[in-house]
């Protein structure tokens, strides 16, 4: 029964290691199994110390991940109590120690370092080729990674630019064993900080600074393209590549770099598979071919290709390369682009159409984006709110914008109530409401550029919808009265107006310049006489000019003194007779 007892006991233990062993805890030992080991008898007092050994292995390799974890979490302690030097020399430490530790285990000694590889290259230069770093591993790619934010702080740039080029080498390494995703994200996270530096020395008065961070940037997305280009880099990867390409061209955009903008473009369409006669904006059939691209990868990356190009010649004002970017990327199929990437398409489309005065298309154009950026949960939509509301003015279409349901959620915004405020006035034609809306920059409407380059359309559309409203009633009216209606602009103003309405065919009538009055014709009314002079007389006035008025009236007194002529002319030989009477 004893032996029995003890044969139990040993089936107990072993239980317990198997289960320890398929878990990964620690190995648990009761009394039974410290005596077995103790009695050094059999084959299973050969399997305890044989997993005793590798359990000291595995405590020796725990404890050195536990020193390297410590250090990292002090060296991030140090930087966040403000103490940055003794960060970066902490930091520094946590590499060599991983370096070290990873040496040991490869059993290479750790004073060799004849191999470049091998050596913490913390002196690198970007003249030298990249090539992937040995022996650092996770540990050491998040010290260099917290050490180029460092830099990127302190705006240390060569420091950042030596550091960042060593984390792309270890990232690059085997022995890192770094997850593609992470790679991603760390390096998407350094070049958003980067274009973030960028964006906010934009307006700084230190130009040698700016320039300083420039060059920091296009130092930076250099090393990156150059890491992760698809066939000559340390480490391929096709789609980081072409997310770095565009992020660099949007930031080339921003910083006004057209020329460098343009080489960027063509790269992205060639690793595309696509033709480069795009940027010339003349259509070919293999361009047709790009337009129909039935791959969701591959429409999306002609869309976002087209978001830079439509940016790129808005700014340089190329019209015809504009629109037919825009059309080309609009007849897309199958791609899936980012809500925000085709917002950016749309809103521009839209300007485009505004710069036509294709006031109907632009607001179509604007009400897509503004859509679009509410689904990115973008604050631009209420910037293409405030376009959409103008253009819908502009084409003086008689539909609220506010009447959808997607527009009327942000009626309330701060931002929207003076756009709300001013859409009533329009459609109630109150113009006093109107211009001092407009004048007392409510709601920050004057601050947009591309408002205030269509302030001058908006107050000429409703003074042409009140002037048509005053005259309804009247055959013949003062330029007084209808200049007071007008919320008493300059009488030339009003004739200018009239002078429009009249070319335009919207108005039928003729302006007296010598009486200060308009006189309305019946619709059919022959145009003969003096008065279909006059009316022509009118028609070549441009009452925006003095000179163009002193003309007409010279024209008109001319006229007279012909007709006066005749009327001499005619008496002339009566007079001499009655003189010879």
């Amino acid at each position: 029964s004893k032996a029995k007892q003890s044969k139990a006991k040993q089936s107990k233990a072993k239980q317990k290691v198997t289960m320890s062993d398929s878990e990964d805890y620690e190995y648990e030992y009761d009394e039974s199994d410290q005596e077995a080991m103790d009695a050094g008898s059999g084959g299973g007092d050969e399997d305890a110390s044989f997993e005793y050994t590798d359990d000291e292995d595995n405590q020796n390799n725990d404890e050195g991940e536990v020193a390297l974890e410590n250090a990292y979490y002090n060296a991030k302690g140090e930087r966040d109590s403000g103490e940055i030097d003794e960060a970066r020399e902490t930091f520094e430490s946590v590499v060599r120690m991983e370096v070290e530790q990873n040496k040991k285990e490869a059993g290479v000694a750790t004073d060799d370092d004849d191999d470049d590889d091998d050596a913490m290259d913390v002196e690198a230069t970007t003249s030298k080729l990249l090539a992937p770093l040995k022996f650092h591993g996770p540990w050491s790619y998040k010290a260099v990674k917290q050490l180029v934010k460092l830099h990127l702080r302190s705006l240390n740039c060569d420091s950042a630019v030596k550091d960042y080029e060593r984390l792309l080498r270890i990232a690059s390494s085997p022995d890192a064993k770094i997850s593609p995703n992470a790679v991603e994200k760390g390096v998407n996270n350094m070049l958003d900080r980067v274009a973030s530096l960028i964006n906010n020395s934009s307006g700084s008065s230190n130009s040698d600074a700016s320039s300083q961070q420039e060059a920091l940037a296009q130092s930076i997305y250099d090393l990156t393209l150059k890491a992760f280009h698809p066939t000559t880099g340390i480490a391929p990867n096709e789609r980081l590549w072409f997310k770095t390409n565009l992020k660099y061209g949007q930031l080339l955009y921003e910083m006004n770099e057209t020329a460098k903008l343009q080489l960027v473009i063509r790269d992205l369409l060639l690793s595309s598979g696509q033709p480069t006669d795009i940027l010339e904006g003349t259509p070919t059939s293999s361009s047709s071919a790009m337009v129909t691209d039935s791959t969701s990868t591959g429409g999306t990356h002609v869309m976002e290709i087209a978001a830079l190009q439509i940016q790129l010649y808005s700014r340089l004002k190329d019209t015809k390369k504009l629109r037919a970017a825009y059309h080309r990327a609009m007849s897309v199929r199958g791609g899936i682009p980012h809500p925000r990437t085709l917002a950016l398409i749309q809103e521009l489309g839209g300007k485009m159409h505004m710069s036509q005065r294709n006031f109907d298309e632009a607001s179509q154009a604007f009400f897509q984006a503004f859509k679009s950026y509410d689904e990115a949960g973008d604050r631009s939509r209420l910037r293409c709110l405030k376009y959409l509301v103008m253009a819908s003015m502009l084409h003086a279409s008689s539909i609220n914008p506010f009447d959808s349901h997607e527009a009327r959620a942000h009626r309330d915004d701060p931002e929207i109530v003076a756009m709300t405020n001013l859409v009533q006035a329009f459609h109630n034609d109150d113009i006093k409401s109107f211009e001092k809306i407009l004048n007392k920059n409510e709601g920050r409407i004057m601050d947009d550029e591309f408002v205030r380059e269509h302030v001058a359309d908006l107050l000429r559309t409703i003074r042409t919808q009140v002037i048509m409203r005053t005259i309804g009633p009247y055959t013949k009216i003062r330029l007084v009265k209808i200049s007071k209606s007008l919320n008493g602009i300059p009488v030339e103003d009003v004739e200018s107006l009239l002078v429009s309405l009249i070319l335009d065919g919207k108005l039928n009538g003729r302006i007296d310049q010598v009486g200060g009055v308009l006189v309305k014709q019946a619709q059919g009314a022959a145009d003969t006489g003096p008065a279909s002079s006059d009316k022509n007389a009118g028609k070549q006035v441009d009452v925006g000019s003095v000179e163009s008025r002193n003309t007409a009236s010279i024209q008109r007194l001319v006229r007279a003194l012909e007709h006066l002529t005749d009327a001499v002319a005619n008496v002339g030989p009566k007079t001499s007779s009655f003189q010879q009477l």
